[in-house]
């Protein structure tokens, strides 16, 4: 599991590659745009969860 807002750039060349925000690399066997549905989800999720005010 990675948390979401960890990360910086997702690139594919051809592996999907996440940079995080310190720096580090993550290959993972998903296409990019797999990850970036699932990263949009999760901000979904989170704003459904915020109180409303």
């Amino acid at each position: 599991m990675l948390n979401a807002d960890l990360i910086k750039i997702i690139e594919q060349k051809p592996d999907t590659i996440i940079t995080l925000v310190n720096g580090d690399h993550i290959v993972v066997r998903e296409p990019m745009r797999d990850v970036i549905d699932r990263v949009i989800e999760y901000g979904r999720r989170l704003r459904r969860l915020a109180p409303v005010d």
